[in-house]
């Protein structure tokens, strides 16, 4: 007999026990988490199971979400903004825009490190002059506070490959009051100026500011990235090290002049004149090691004048050597071009070389210093990845290549393979870049400058003049050397100073290699251009040939067929002469005869 399944309760009824009391929750928050831990558990341990018995089972692991840039987005670095935040833009760390603030606050900075050391040190805190201390201290300190609140949440910064946005982690208010504590801006921005309420107003309560360093060693890293001559701004930095070196050795000169009395002895300064001034002479000299100071009377004051010594030679020769490191990579590249121009002329010398190519030489080595900035453009873009490359090459090149004829309908893909092989190259005034039947190898794009086509006798005839953009040469990059057809039919010569592209007949024929739909269409408007080119009147050979000829020339037989044809003949002419025979064999003479005609060929019919 089968009994339906019975429950727990049902079993306990029967049973005539009590049901146990139902438990005591004490906080349904906590007891419903526990329980979702448990299913959640008991639901992967099935899973697992299943994936022991099937291999190919599906991972229980939650696949982590894709960000918008397209990579896999990690829980441990990408950070959720904040709600205030969330439908404003970040901004790059190459704006041009966020540069412009940190200029800001790099000028709030400096207010910071060198007033304040000079208020610390020197007598300017009175009644007077105070309250403009107070307004430009709430100034520096709402630049930073607008810095920390507005601007750094919203930057965008490299972690592990992705772009991610920095902002505070979304958390319950105590924790977030910790985490930011622990943020040095938040400490460097800290109120401990109201402790002059309770003291004697000072500078000594801004030291905090000082933390904030990163701020300006980011500025500097964001302007010289932009500058199109960084070198300025490295010499001006490094001499900006130097000024605040002995701003800071000023300082402390007065505070040891005042420790040991104003005008007691030589060498302390004596309290005439404004005191920064000639506490900042004494510093230059000083540090700098110039000579021709006082000597010191008391110990404090002879240990004081050697650490000077000491950290002057360290500080000074440091600097020095950052100044000459700065200087030489500013001239590394002029450096280089007069070494390579130097060691030309002095092959050419060598080898006793005319001096009109010699002149034709540094002239060209001069102008293409002065256009380009160096030698040769493929040694700096070699450097470059292969995105970067075909980004400048497109820019430059690809809208003069869409308005040639003969690439037009071709793969824009073989078009930026052939932009990634154009070498660029500068010729003279008077330079021919192609002559009346030379060999046809290259094509040619104007960069800048202009070229003329030329004829007639001693070349004194100018067709046309081609400015930059314009293409000349494509035709016979198609063209075979059968019948001179990648001959050059007219002379080229620069007009002034020009700067070409050249592509090479061998790289183009290595690319279309890859584009076969490509080189048909190359093929049928290298045709097409070749005859709107000729001269009216003129055919070709396939149009002068007319009839038969135009199969033409009948092609061998077969030396098998041949062989063939030549035993069957062999057996025919033996069978003739043996009918021949019996003919011969006859009585009737008119038998014979006939036999005879008939056998015999018509033409030796004829003959007989």
């Amino acid at each position: 007999m089968c009994f339906p399944s019975l429950t727990s309760k049902t079993i306990l009824f029967f049973s005539g026990e009590e049901p146990p009391p139902p438990p005591v929750v004490y906080f349904r928050y906590t007891d419903d988490v526990l329980r979702g831990v448990i299913k959640a558990l008991r639901e992967r341990k099935e899973i697992l199971k299943e994936k022991v018995i099937d291999p190919y089972a599906t991972s229980p692991e939650i696949t982590p979400p894709v960000s918008k840039f397209g990579r896999i987005a990690r829980p441990s670095v990408m950070l959720e903004k904040l709600p205030t935040l969330s439908a404003t833009k970040p901004f790059l760390l190459s704006d041009r825009r966020y540069i412009s603030w940190l200029t800001v606050v790099a000028l709030a900075y400096n207010y910071n490190v060198w007033f304040c050391t000079a208020r610390l040190a020197f007598p300017y805190h009175n009644e007077t002059v105070n309250k403009y201390w107070i307004t430009c201290d709430i100034i520096s300190d709402i630049v930073n506070v607008i810095d920390i609140i507005v601007w750094q949440p919203r930057l965008q910064f490299v972690k592990a490959g992705d772009i991610i946005v920095r902002t505070f982690l979304k958390t319950n208010i105590k924790k977030l009051f910790f985490y930011l504590l622990l943020q040095t801006d938040i400490i460097s921005i800290l109120p401990l100026d109201l402790l002059s309420l309770q003291f004697s107003f000072s500078s000594i309560y801004r030291l905090n500011r000082f933390i904030r360093i990163d701020s300006f060693f980011e500025f500097s890293d964001r302007l010289e990235s932009i500058m199109a001559k960084a070198y300025i701004w490295r010499v001006a930095r490094t001499t900006g090290y130097l000024l605040y070196v002995l701003h800071l050795n000023a300082c402390a000169f007065y505070v040891a002049s005042v420790h040991q009395g104003l005008a007691t002895t030589t060498w302390v300064y004596d309290g005439n004149g404004t005191a920064y001034l000639r506490c900042y002479y004494f510093a230059v000299r000083s540090l700098i090691n110039i000579g021709g100071l006082p000597e010191p009377v008391t110990v404090f004051e002879i240990i004081f004048q050697m650490a000077n010594f000491f950290i002057g030679v360290f500080v000074f020769s440091s600097l020095i050597g950052q100044m000459r490191d700065v200087i030489g990579a500013a001239t590394a590249s002029q450096t280089y071009f007069r070494a390579s121009m130097d060691g030309c002329v002095a092959y050419m010398n060598t080898y006793t070389i005319p001096k009109l190519v010699q002149n034709r030489v540094r002239t060209w080595y001069n102008y293409t210093w002065a256009a380009q900035g160096m030698l040769d453009e493929s040694e700096l873009l070699d450097k470059m990845p292969l995105v970067m490359k075909t980004a400048i090459a497109v820019d430059i090149n690809m809208a003069t290549f869409q308005k040639i004829a003969l690439f037009q309908g071709c793969d824009q893909q073989m078009l930026v393979d052939m932009l990634l092989r154009l070498k660029s190259i500068i010729y003279l005034p008077g330079d021919f870049v192609v002559k009346k039947g030379d060999i046809g190898k290259e094509m040619y794009i104007i960069k800048s400058g202009a070229v003329q086509v030329v004829g007639g006798p001693d070349n004194s005839i100018v067709f046309v003049t081609l400015k930059a953009g314009c293409v000349f040469g494509e035709i016979s990059l198609l063209q075979s050397a059968k019948d001179g057809g990648n001959r050059r039919t007219a002379n080229v010569k620069a007009h002034g100073f020009a700067n070409l592209f050249v592509l090479e007949k061998k790289d183009l024929f290595d690319i279309l290699v890859h584009y076969p739909e490509s080189q048909k269409v190359l093929a049928r408007k290298g045709r097409q251009l070749m005859k709107s080119k000729a001269p009216a009147g003129a055919k070709t050979k396939e149009e002068k040939q007319k009839g038969l000829a135009l199969f033409g020339q009948k092609p061998p037989t077969p030396k098998l067929l041949k062989g063939y044809m030549e035993s069957i003949e062999n057996i025919v002419k033996n069978k003739i002469f043996h009918d021949f025979r019996l003919l011969l064999g006859t009585k009737h003479s008119s038998q014979r005869f006939r036999g005879i005609c008939f056998l015999i060929t018509p033409e030796k019919r004829a003959n007989s």
